[in-house]
């Protein structure tokens, strides 16, 4: 940064100090981001729109006969821009500020966030499988990052707009502001105080006027609920439950295994052309897994599902209704597959709107099927695709709550609000129970990163060992005499412990000042004693690439030690005392609490 950029920045932030309080100030920036989540969220859903727009045009007048290769056409454009421009790999969006809030104190670095914003609408425009909500996402929390970094915040303030941006990103787009602050509590596990619900609320009123501010009274859905809960439907809702729940255990089971499997191909092209070709494949055959899919959810809203389910090689007999309850089951099976291909094969974006795809399909399909049972009964279609919707995020995302606030403010109505809950606490219990951790933090569970509403785990999770290593140890060797340990160690440290090291630096052992005590001042065995009978092995040690705080801290409990030696590639580093880190934990609560 020049000389004239920080003196402006300077005075900036003296004026801020003398004149805004911090509270206020965090206020102000929550609103700054909120309005430019709105305005990202704009950005991708225009660029995306102009990319479909030319597509459909008359420049292109093959793409109504092939248009299940465009998006292997998108995903090459994806992979020439990663590979040969810019040289860095697509990551997914909310799994990446995850692991920024946990490891990396919330810093993101701008090419991995801003980088969506030009491959999302490429990969979504093409037609690829997935949604721009992630990208939306990312690419404000990236944002939010960078202003936190310009005006110098804490940590738990940068945390706070983080969330706001993922806030701003859902009320943006759904125009949903309740769900986008639920969304930021239930995903990112923000605590739900006043002190970080004003800057939610502020940042979701924001980014929902940038909206209506552009796009007017527009929005993604359109619906009235017309018919009312009817407490004679609840076996129906329960049943949809269960669907849900388990339709969420497939979605995210499917899409592990099949990014496991893709992982076996060590070159990306690879895995562009059998991604591509799975993907072509299925929308040959089930065109409605095309782009985002929004507008197959609006024509399912709007009862008419020949046009959701689009030209198929099947038009000649789905006036059978059981032909398109087939169809619309493909779409609820495919849709996670053709979603996962479309990552595998390296495009860019979320996962948010292809699971609300999937529930709305299954949902009508559940509720086509019990209208045409011949039994007599007679449910809302209609209801039953935006209540399939709510269960798979619910049992997918793990946010129940923000399934049932996105619903009712997406139809204006609290109408639904009784079979919301039965349905979504239903498939959110089931799938919990079967998947402990959802898409976007399994990952990082795994490797015990994951940032949760205990404030317990939280702090040892965002804790860095680093910071709790000391390393002014003197090192000894086993072949030293005791007139050498101490005169060339003991005399010149302050330390009670000297780590006993090879010629190639791996830790052998460890002499205590507790060991030599009765020894060290008979000068007749200065030159008969060496170190290698005095150390004692160490069994318990630290692995500087494995372990963490939490795992760390469970090792100073189990042995009872006050210092445990850290190992770094093999070799001896330094130690962990648990004073140190206890002092760190301390601080750290502090910082994330105060």
């Amino acid at each position: 940064m020049s000389s004239s950029k920080k003196t402006w920045l300077y005075k900036i932030l003296k004026w801020r100090y003398r004149n805004i309080s911090n509270k206020n100030f965090i206020l102000l920036l929550s609103i700054l981001v909120g309005f430019a989540t709105g305005l990202i969220s704009l950005l991708l859903k225009n660029l995306t729109h102009l990319i479909q727009v030319v597509l459909q045009s008359d420049i292109i007048s093959w793409q109504t006969s092939f248009y299940f290769i465009i998006p292997v056409i998108g995903l090459l454009i994806v992979y020439i821009f990663t590979k040969y421009i810019i040289k860095r790999n697509v990551r997914s969006a909310i799994p990446l500020i995850l692991h920024s809030l946990s490891k990396k104190s919330g810093i993101i670095k701008p090419i991995h966030g801003y980088l969506p914003l030009i491959l999302a609408p490429i990969t979504v425009g093409f037609g690829g499988s997935v949604g721009l909500l992630g990208p939306a996402i990312g690419s404000g929390s990236t944002l939010s990052s960078d202003i936190c970094n310009l005006f110098k915040v804490s940590d738990k303030t940068r945390f706070l707009l983080i969330g706001c941006a993922a806030a701003g990103a859902i009320s943006s787009v759904f125009k949903s502001p309740l769900a986008g602050l639920v969304f930021a509590v239930e995903v990112f596990s923000l605590d739900l105080t006043l002190t970080s619900l004003l800057p939610l609320l502020f940042a979701s009123v924001s980014s929902i006027i940038t909206s209506y501010f552009f796009l007017g009274d527009e929005v993604l859905f359109r619906f009235d609920v017309l018919e009312k809960f009817d407490i004679y439907d609840t076996p129906f809702y329960i049943i949809l439950g269960v669907g849900t729940a388990v339709a969420s255990i497939y979605f995210t089971k499917m899409y592990f295994g099949i990014l496991h499997f893709f992982d076996r191909f060590s070159k990306k092209i690879y895995r562009l052309l059998i991604g591509g070709l799975a993907i072509g494949i299925m929308l040959y055959f089930i065109p409605p897994l095309y782009g985002e899919g929004l507008g197959f959810i609006n024509d399912l809203l709007n009862g008419d599902h020949y046009t959701a389910i689009g030209k198929t090689p099947f038009d000649s007999i789905t006036d059978n209704i059981w032909i398109v309850i087939a169809l619309l089951t493909g779409i609820t099976i495919f849709k996670a597959v053709a979603m996962t291909a479309t990552f595998a094969a390296g495009g860019s974006g979320g996962i948010f709107i292809p699971t609300m795809v999937m529930g709305s399909s299954l949902g009508n399909v559940v509720s086509k099927v019990i209208n045409n049972l011949g039994l007599g009964f007679e449910v809302s279609e209609a209801n039953f695709t935006l209540l399939g919707m709510a269960g798979l995020i619910a049992g997918v995302l793990h946010a129940p709550l923000t399934s049932i606030f996105l619903i009712a403010e997406i139809t204006s109505s609290y109408e639904l609000f009784v079979p919301l809950m039965i349905t979504t606490s239903i498939s959110f219990i089931i799938s919990k129970n079967r998947i402990e951790h959802n898409i976007y933090n399994r990952e990082l569970a795994e490797q015990g990163n994951l940032i949760t509403h205990d404030k317990d785990q939280t702090v040892l999770t965002l804790m860095n060992l680093e910071d709790c290593i000391e390393t002014n140890f003197i090192t000894v060797k086993p072949n030293f005499t005791l007139k050498q340990l101490l005169s060339e160690a003991v005399a010149k440290s302050n330390r009670n412990l000297f780590p006993v090291t090879d010629e190639d630096d791996i830790l052998v052992g460890i002499v205590s000042l507790d060991n030599i005590r009765d020894i060290m001042f008979d000068i007749t065995l200065y030159h008969k004693i060496k170190v290698d009978t005095l150390m004692s092995p160490s069994s318990t040690i630290i692995l500087y690439e494995e372990d963490n705080a939490k795992t760390v801290m469970k090792k100073f409990q189990d042995t009872g030690v006050w210092n445990l030696p850290v190992i770094k590639n093999g070799k001896y580093f330094g130690f962990i005392s648990k004073s140190k880190l206890l002092t760190s934990y301390r601080q750290k609560l502090i910082n994330f609490t105060g």
